[in-house]
């Protein structure tokens, strides 16, 4: 799947050598996808072509970036109420997990491998995951789905959208984060919180 890439593809994926510079690029050379026109699932390559990307298209141009030095393509949905979810490309360094990821809120982007477990992982996400009205609203997690298993799909250069990924990532089982105690105790976000994640989210 990897070798499908042209000259200019496997230019900027060479370039990109780590899960820091992967998160570079989405941060500095990708626009927010706002999908005016309708839902959109692009393929890393219409990603690197359109310069256009929302946290799934982002997540999957990450995974590609990852795949192609080395680390397993792995998407982690974590889940919300009365709000959008967000999909993460997750990796392992010295046994502990980090995250990529594309986001009109400065506080869901990347993660450093510092965390010795997934559910560590998606909590530190937690205070950031919030909706218009100020509720916080991330409440489970998925395992990581692997990409490989979908060689029968060229998603990475796909000209049409590769919507089997996230409806796969939609029915993979998903861990509680939180029991029915904890969320009815919830504050609202902090209002200073909430204004600084908006911090370089497009209009």
């Amino acid at each position: 799947m990897i070798s499908s890439f042209d000259k200019n593809e496997r230019r900027i994926l060479r370039r990109l050598k780590t899960p820091f510079a992967i998160q570079r690029f989405l941060d500095d050379e990708l626009g927010y996808n706002k999908e005016p026109d309708g839902p959109t699932c692009r393929s890393p390559r219409r990603v690197m072509r359109d310069h256009l990307a929302h946290c799934m298209e982002g997540a999957l141009m990450a995974a590609a970036a990852l795949a192609y030095h080395g680390f397993p393509p792995l998407l982690m949905d974590p889940k919300a109420v009365d709000d959008d979810d967000h999909v993460v490309a997750v990796y392992r360094r010295s046994g502990c997990w980090g995250a990529v990821a594309m986001s009109n809120y400065s506080g869901l982007r990347s993660r450093e491998p510092v965390y010795r477990g997934l559910r560590e992982l998606v909590m530190s996400y937690f205070e950031h995951y919030y909706n218009v009205r100020g509720r916080k609203t991330l409440r489970s997690y998925s395992r990581p789905v692997n990409l490989h298993r979908f060689a029968h799909l060229p998603w990475t250069t796909a000209e049409k959208d590769v919507w089997e990924i996230p409806e796969q990532l939609v029915k993979t089982p998903h861990t509680p984060l939180l029991t029915r105690s904890m969320e009815r105790s919830l504050n609202p976000v902090d209002r200073r919180l909430s204004l600084a994640g908006l911090i370089g989210s497009a209009e």
